[in-house]
């Protein structure tokens, strides 16, 4: 059985699809995968303002068009990257287990406190600005090496990205940069970070599901839910993130808040998001 796996060219995009190959060829009996590797708008437009522009499916919308052609079984993704309704026809199959969700705060090597912080992500900006109230923010695009030489040469003081990215990338050090990492309370991640997602036309995910993780798919599912009822993609300073039982939720609205979850929470994802929602006033 062949399966073919739409995915960016970004080098984390391909590695992010070459752990879904092997774990599909693993869990699947007689499995083969072959990448479709695809360009992106938000690939190719490295000039563009993610705010202005509107982020949502920018780096998706292609993938999802290769699977509703029939040229893919299955488009991998950062979850985070992925608007929080599929097109019709379209389904998230599941994800592979997750691996740490916190940014990272990069410094520029002297650097404690920054007078400019490059992100053009509101959920980062308007959390950041909590920490340092008399930074001011610029853009920066480009892959994660990039962004890093960028900030090492001086472009900014900071910039902000998540841990998970760069573990996957065997990055653990760069020269010229400092880490910190940021805790939940200063920071909440993003709808699925950490996660690498496996969408597929509707059909096809029952074969897909049983090869992914459970633990993951639960948590992040109830994370999409909070997304889909909020909406607004890339420009909405909105983060919700489950870790353990307990959620984790920000919104430019209410701050950064903290709800208990029980395991009934889980099974009705779209009941609690909007019970959730309801005591926050939305």
């Amino acid at each position: 059985m062949k399966i073919i796996l739409a995915t960016r060219k970004s080098p984390l995009a391909l590695a992010q699809t070459e752990m879904v190959a092997a774990r599909l060829q693993q869990m699947i009996p007689g499995a083969t995968c072959e990448l479709l590797k695809i360009v992106t708008t938000g690939d190719r437009q490295t000039d563009w303002s993610l705010i202005k522009q509107g982020g949502k499916g920018l780096f998706t919308a292609e993938l999802e068009q290769a699977l509703l052609r029939g040229d893919a079984h299955a488009a991998v993704h950062s979850c985070k990257d992925l608007p929080g309704v599929n097109p019709e026809g379209l389904a998230v199959a599941g994800f592979l287990p997750r691996e740490v969700t916190h940014d990272v705060l990069v410094l520029r090597a002297g650097v404690t406190v920054p007078a400019t912080i490059a992100t053009s992500s509101p959920r980062r900006q308007m959390q950041i600005h909590r920490l340092f109230p008399e930074a001011k923010f610029t853009e920066i695009r480009g892959n994660v090496d990039t962004r890093l030489k960028k900030i090492a040469a001086g472009a900014a003081d900071a910039t902000i990205l998540a841990a998970a990215g760069m573990k996957r990338l065997g990055i653990a050090g760069w020269e010229g940069i400092d880490f910190r990492p940021l805790k939940f309370e200063e920071s909440v991640p993003a709808v699925g970070q950490g996660a690498i997602a496996l969408q597929c036309r509707a059909e096809f995910v029952a074969t897909l599901t049983p090869a992914l993780d459970a633990a993951t798919s639960r948590d992040v599912t109830l994370e999409r839910a909070f997304q889909a009822q909020i909406g607004g993609g890339c420009q909405v300073a909105f983060a919700a993130h489950v870790a353990g039982n307990t959620l984790h939720f920000f919104h430019e609205k209410t701050g950064i808040r903290t709800f208990p979850l029980a395991v009934a929470d889980f099974a009705q994802p779209q009941q609690t998001a909007a019970r959730i929602l309801q005591e926050l006033g939305f």
